[in-house]
């Protein structure tokens, strides 16, 4: 593996249309969920001009009125263009209840470890979990920038600082790396969507530019360890004025930014979408498992960098492989790091319900918990408190692996 690279990552704010679908489709999960823990629910959804398609298959005692919920995030997230707005928008339904199977109707808290043992996965799937020490959250430097952008974009739009800002927006880091650690801002891009041109009172491209670097840009990196130098490429809408932007623009699906829900490709990321689909799917809350793994072996100080593969086969309980790469990082062999972690992390699918509280959550959290998920990444988060980012596990993995070095 090369140590001298240029690495970049890209995040999107919350009104882009593809976020837009992957939180309609969470708040359907948490919605389900508030009513009815063991409820089982698949939800995907489409965007374009003026309409919404919701298709949702589901097994629950929960009432869910999904056209509101479509509209209720549209407006949350503030979109009122004449061509798309949760007021007017046309939203289509496609429904189907799933047969009951009383099989996943069970309380993981009550059950012991041979029960859980008995509890198979329905999803062939091989997830991924990444972790390295290139900040303080353990995610790469690319993506932690560009989602800082992103999040900041968007709350300067909604604290009215930039008014004409629109709700769709795109951000992207680029870090060049000198023997292998982060060394210098190679690249920094914002694209802003406006809500009105410059003839009807929108801003000036100029001003834009000089607003965005101000509001946006200045305030993100003030306080990072690596920031922009006089050699930094900076670009801010370099394609011109982006006049509204969303659904109006360029349609939206949910599941399509994978690597900007995971690492920005700075890792291998499963190819199976993570929003709107109930705790009982493997192919979501597998990837938050080997995550928290990863984690874990990083903030031991085994490695410095730490990939977890998972891989599922439909109708067994437990992984049917487990990886472990440290890409030359390590302290102790790969091998011995797989063994550690499968002894001290249960990946069966009960036991990862039971581990992060996945039922549950969607009450205990105001305003629910898997939406909170959708935009900005479903790992690495410092401003949620997710169950797969604690490093309880480190001190007993630091122990054993003193043992061996």
């Amino acid at each position: 593996m090369k140590k001298d690279f240029i690495f970049t990552s890209e995040s999107v704010t919350e009104g882009h249309p593809d976020k837009l679908c992957d939180q309609i489709s969470d708040a359907i999960v948490d919605h389900f969920l508030q009513q009815d823990i063991y409820s089982r629910v698949i939800a995907e959804c489409a965007v374009s001009t003026a309409i919404v398609f919701i298709a949702a298959r589901f097994e629950s005692n929960a009432t869910v009125d999904f056209p509101h919920i479509a509209r209720q995030v549209i407006n949350q997230i503030g979109y009122e263009q004449h061509a798309f707005n949760g007021k007017t928008c046309s939203i289509l339904t496609s429904l189907k209840e799933l047969p009951s199977e009383e099989h996943y109707s069970f309380d993981e808290k009550k059950m012991s470890d041979d029960e859980i043992d008995l509890i198979p996965v329905k999803n062939q799937v091989t997830v991924f979990g990444f972790a390295c020490n290139q900040t303080a959250a353990l995610m790469p430097l690319p993506i932690w920038l560009a989602h800082k952008l992103a999040r900041r974009l968007t709350s300067v739009r909604l604290q009215k600082m930039l008014p004409y800002l629109a709700p769709d927006g795109k951000t992207q880091v680029g870090i060049e790396y000198k023997n292998g650690r982060p060394y210098r801002i190679y690249s920094i891009t914002v694209i802003a969507s406006q809500n009105r041109p410059e003839t009807s009172g929108g801003p000036e491209l100029k001003k834009l530019k000089d607003d965005i670097r101000q509001t946006v840009i200045d305030p993100v990196f003030q306080d990072e360890e690596i920031m922009a130098d006089e050699n930094t490429r900076i670009f801010i809408n370099p394609d011109g004025p982006f006049i509204l932007g969303g659904p109006s623009v360029h349609s939206g699906l949910t599941g399509r930014k994978n690597a900007i829900d995971t690492y920005g490709e700075y890792s291998r990321q499963s190819g199976a979408a993570l929003s709107g689909k109930d705790p009982l799917r493997i192919d979501r809350i597998g990837a938050y498992a080997a995550r928290y793994a990863a984690k874990n072996v990083i903030a031991a100080g085994l490695a410095g960098e730490c990939e977890v593969q998972l891989s599922y086969s439909i109708g067994i309980s437990r992984p049917v492989s487990i990886q472990i790469e440290t890409f030359g990082t390590g302290r102790i062999p790969d091998e011995k790091i797989a063994a550690l972690v499968e002894k001290h992390f249960d990946f069966r699918l009960a036991g990862i319900i039971r581990q992060f509280n996945l039922r549950h959550l969607p009450s205990t959290i105001k305003g629910g918990f898997y939406r909170k998920l959708a935009a900005y990444g479903h790992v690495g988060r410092m401003d949620i408190g997710l169950p797969w980012e604690l490093t309880d596990k480190a001190k007993i993995l630091r122990q054993k692996g003193e043992d061996l070095w």
